[in-house]
């Protein structure tokens, strides 16, 4: 069994797959903590099932590594194996990712290195792609550079919308975020020989 901490922005879709996934019995994983960056809908997720929740704005710092140190203290406090950002929308400063990576992941939609960055969905439909995915991968300190762990193709349709790609997109990323998550809980995962 591993404690995880995950860090979210948003309404947090991928959180609650994680949290779904907790309530088999057998599923090798607890959610510890959740975090984020302002508060968001997401967390609400956190509040239904009990876990503890915190909320770590950078405008409250005078540098965006005076905000990482201290999300880094809030991360730590709960002595995860393993930290998920999932739908975490900020670029994490170098001593965040230090302190906590290789077991720091994120889900990206995309299939890197194909369209990294905040606006992958939009890139993918932009540039006429005929395909596109999910990527979950260790964050290092590139911007959706680390080592891939897992991904998984996705058909673009004909005339489909950013909402609707991203929406599609999100199903198999839950699921595959669950999967790496209990990957590596049953060490079929090496995060730090992840090529």
């Amino acid at each position: 069994m591993i404690g995880v901490v995950v860090l979210i922005s948003g309404s947090g879709s991928n959180l609650r797959a994680l949290l779904d996934a907790t309530l088999n019995p057998t599923f090798p994983m607890r959610v510890l903590a959740v975090g984020s960056d302002n508060p968001c809908s997401g967390l609400e997720h956190a509040e239904l099932f009990g876990i503890p929740t915190f909320v770590v704005s950078p405008g409250n710092f005078d540098s965006r590594e005076a905000w990482a140190e201290m999300l880094i203290e809030n991360v730590n406090y709960f002595e995860p194996d393993l930290t998920v950002l999932a739908g975490f929308m900020r670029v994490l400063p170098a001593n965040f990712v230090r302190a906590l990576s290789p077991n720091l992941i994120n889900t990206h939609p995309s299939l890197l290195p194909l369209f990294p960055g905040a606006h992958a969905v939009r890139d993918t439909l932009a540039a006429g792609a005929t395909e596109t995915g999910v990527t979950i991968h260790i964050v290092d300190e590139g911007v959706d550079t680390g080592p891939m762990l897992a991904q998984e193709r996705l058909a673009v349709l004909a005339d489909e919308t950013e909402h609707e790609l991203h929406e599609r997109i999100k199903v198999i990323e839950r699921k595959l975020l669950v999967k790496v998550v209990r990957d590596f809980a049953e060490n079929r995962l090496q995060l730090d020989t992840a090529k």
